[in-house]
């Protein structure tokens, strides 16, 4: 089974979170995905293992060491290319989605270790336009009560603001118009269960 994770790319302790998989499912932008586009770059680890090999720790592996770079590229020198990743772990694989950027690909390349693929995606779309544009629908939550219920907003990684409703079908055209043909095309509405506290 081909499991592959989606995460927006944060500090270096949530990718050692989503290898663990503690984050699928959440609204903090994790969830279980199949990517079905073609890659536009794609690359393997050449980076001889480096690290804490060897301690035993579930976090200290060629991918998560792969991850804890990019982590540092993206926030850093290259935010302003950065859409959002997929994590493989079964099958020790990364799916970068990014505006294209030959100096990006080439550090996330270099950065990969052995036994690690890197898949680039384009898009045309940085993650931080689309923390904005979530940003805008999370400020109308309690906007469309007696219409449908907003229950989440975040991101699925590949360049869109992902909004959980109770009734997607009415939500869609409604929300897609409220925030203008522009940014329609980067909002995915879904289904989204009533949260419940445990």
């Amino acid at each position: 089974m081909d499991t592959r994770t989606t995460v927006r790319a944060g500090t270096a302790a949530a990718c050692a979170l989503l290898a663990l998989g503690a984050l699928q499912g959440s609204s903090a932008g994790a969830r279980t995905a199949a990517d079905g586009s073609a890659p536009a770059t794609e690359c393997r680890g050449t980076r001889p293992e480096g690290g804490l090999a060897g301690l035993g720790s579930p976090e200290d592996t060629p991918l998560q060491r792969t991850l804890n770079h990019v982590d540092k590229l993206v926030q850093d020198r290259y935010a302003d290319v950065f859409t959002g990743l997929e994590v493989d772990e079964e099958g020790s694989g990364v799916s970068i989605h990014r505006m294209p950027s030959a100096a990006f690909d080439a550090a996330v390349c270099e950065a990969a270790e052995k036994g690690v693929t890197v898949r680039l995606h384009d898009t045309d779309v940085s993650e931080a336009d689309l923390s904005a544009l979530a940003d805008r629908i999370s400020e109308d939550m309690t906007r469309w009560d007696g219409t449908f219920q907003l229950r989440e907003v975040g991101q699925d990684g590949r360049g869109h603001a992902l909004v959980g409703v109770d009734d997607p079908d009415t939500a869609r055209p409604i929300i897609r118009e409220a925030y203008g043909a522009r940014n329609a095309r980067y909002i995915r509405v879904e289904y989204a269960p009533q949260a419940e506290l445990l």
